[in-house]
């Protein structure tokens, strides 16, 4: 491996170091974006039976806030519920502007990532091709070795650009979809929470009872 490295020539350590962050953005973003974190189910049927028993008080808003982003988003809505709709609705949103911006931090990294790692690679080929003609200049075609030490290095930086981009734009495509479901998912329970609260609809028996 280390071989590989000092042959790719200098630009294979801001790949390496591509490679590492990438791969720390993408266990970090695993972590974090799961649903269960994100959008735990039976929140709005907690919040309704809590408001039907008289218990919706706001040290259980604080629990909520502090449950997950979809309660602090359900919680932002609570604060303002002897408002009118217009009013929590409003509320709802602005809190969930700033959790879809939690959701996608670092995603925007790890794309720049998907992006860069192989013109990196394509610079290394250059520099590489660059050399293999400047030994042909000074040298000739007589020196077989000096000529394979150019071409490596350019390949090497190439694959090596790619292998980190590759995985990368995957990833980053998954995780944006990820987000783009849960951040559905989020708004369906926040419209619930306000159709709940202002009696325009009824929990039904599993709503109710979080399943």
């Amino acid at each position: 491996m280390y071989e590989l490295l000092t042959a790719g020539g200098w630009l294979m350590l801001p790949i390496l170091l591509c490679s590492i962050v990438a791969l720390a953005i993408v266990a970090e973003r695993f972590w974090s974006l799961q649903r269960s974190k994100i959008c735990p189910s039976g929140l709005v049927g907690q919040i309704w039976r809590w408001s039907k028993n008289n218990e919706l008080d706001a040290g259980r808003i604080a629990s909520l806030r502090g449950n997950s982003p979809l309660g602090r988003i359900l919680a932002a809505g609570l604060t303002n519920i002897h408002h009118d709709r217009f009013v929590m609705k409003e509320s709802i949103e602005e809190t969930g502007r700033h959790v879809v911006a939690e959701l996608e931090r670092y995603l925007n990294t790890l794309g720049t990532i998907a992006s860069i790692t192989p013109l990196l690679g394509l610079l290394g080929t250059v520099i590489g091709m660059i050399k293999v003609f400047t030994a042909i200049t000074t040298m000739g075609v007589g020196n077989p070795g000096v000529l394979a030490g150019g071409i490596s290095e350019a390949l090497l930086t190439t694959a090596a650009g790619l292998s980190v981009a590759i995985p990368s734009l995957m990833f980053y495509r998954y995780f944006r979809g990820r987000v783009d479901q849960l951040v559905i998912d989020m708004e369906q329970e926040s419209l619930k929470l306000v159709a709940v609260i202002h009696g325009d609809r009824e929990m039904d028996n599993s709503e109710a009872k979080g399943q």
